[in-house]
């Protein structure tokens, strides 16, 4: 029965029905599908048709040359067979850093080279990658015209060659943001050089580089990476940290400049937070020691690359970048340990939910969907089966 007056939940439908739609429109969830383990960043002018494969091919070199193995043993032929079959998730064809500053005929030359390349298809057409895009320029002063007509150039020669990406596989990387306003900037680029080329609409994305200290705090205050997600009316596709470039913002020496250095802790720690169940993914920066020289120098690079990958997979950054060749071993060895260490729990866990029986452990739904998602991700990169699961993907996607 009752004694509440029956219109009280019409109104409170009233009240709250916008407030419904609104968080669902800013807070729809976790987007489905694969996400690269890392992003591989390599200079425009270094980018060729059979780069994946030398990159692969690299990697196992240093394997050969620099015994031990940085991983354990259990884990060779897996890493192995990954460096041959796929030795890169993710490329990115830089433009910015790791390019430089060249004069406009070279950086014209290689944005057209650049979008042939990619227009010559993935799979094993010009680039065989799960994902790629390219890192323009950033959109502040001088840098801005470059940056808007690298764009153009590269995907005028990307239509010309003939394969569009499909929508998902395709990025942009946008570097230096430091406001709201700039993200806005780049959605109307977007949506101009869309209607330009008669692309889908929607189908350029970006991801928005975390690089100086006003994209975490602004001087009101506000935490501003929420804001640059709601600035890019959707576009979004991910939020990526900038080690060097933040930490040295920050007055960090140089020797101390870390992924793990406190302040990269806090900028992660807020991003994290604002992009909690919007659908934009998070990525970790990269480590400047390369494991490259004597085999004394390449083993401590590599225990320093495996420690930070690991470091980041337990504090939620499914993703980093990679710079180097040699890196690839410990991503891949790193990642797998990760998802293989956690496999048994999870299971048993999951298993347990999905037959409500009493455990020593009581999960809710929402980790029960963590643990469905941490398994996925181990079968994405190759660390997992779905023999040693029990579940086939479709099966974990409902969870």
């Amino acid at each position: 029965m009752g004694r509440l007056p029956a219109d009280v939940l019409a109104e409170l439908d009233r009240r709250l029905a916008p407030v419904d739609a609104e968080l669902l429109r800013r807070y729809p969830g976790q987007v489905p599908g694969r996400q690269p383990v890392h992003t591989v960043y390599v200079p425009a002018d270094r980018c060729h048709p059979g780069l994946v494969a030398e990159w692969g091919t690299a990697a196992l070199a240093a394997l050969r040359d620099h015994p031990p193995l940085p991983y354990p043993a259990e884990l060779h032929g897996r890493v192995v067979d990954k460096l041959r079959r796929e030795p890169i998730e993710d490329l990115r064809i830089d433009f910015e850093d790791g390019y430089g500053v060249v004069d406009d005929e070279v950086e014209d030359a290689a944005a057209v080279a650049a979008g042939r390349l990619v227009g010559a298809g993935l799979d094993g057409g010009g680039l065989d990658v799960p994902f790629v895009g390219v890192r323009a320029k950033s959109l502040t002063g001088a840098a801005r015209r470059r940056a808007v007509r690298t764009l153009d150039l590269f995907l005028e020669a990307l239509l010309g060659a003939g394969k569009l990406p499909a929508a998902g596989r395709f990025v942009v990387t946008l570097p230096k943001v430091s406001v709201p306003a700039q993200v806005e900037a780049m959605v109307l680029l977007c949506g101009r050089l869309e209607a330009a080329y008669g692309l889908p609409a929607g189908w350029l994305r970006f991801e928005v580089q975390v690089e100086t200290p006003a994209a975490i705090l602004g001087p009101d205050g506000l935490a501003t990476p929420g804001l640059l997600i709601e600035a890019a009316d959707g576009r979004c596709t991910g939020l990526h940290y900038g080690t060097y470039d933040f930490s040295a913002a920050c007055g960090i020496a140089a020797a101390q400049q870390s992924l793990a250095h406190p302040v990269a802790d806090f900028a992660k720690a807020v991003m994290q937070v604002a992009a909690a169940e919007t659908g934009v993914r998070l990525s970790d920066g990269s480590t400047n020691l390369l494991p490259v020289g004597e085999t004394a120098a390449v083993q401590a690079g590599w225990a320093e690359h495996a420690a930070l990958v690991r470091r980041g997979l337990e504090r939620g950054y499914y993703q980093g970048w990679d710079l180097h060749p040699a890196q690839l071993p410990t991503r891949f060895a790193a990642s797998y340990a990760f998802f293989r260490d956690g496999c048994a729990a999870a299971v048993a866990r999951l298993r347990a939910y999905l037959e409500r029986r009493s455990t020593g452990i009581l999960d809710e739904p929402a980790t029960a969907r963590a643990l469905a998602g941490f398994l996925l991700r181990g079968l994405d990169c190759g660390a997992l089966t779905e023999a040693e699961t029990g579940y086939d993907r479709a099966a974990l996607a409902e969870v």
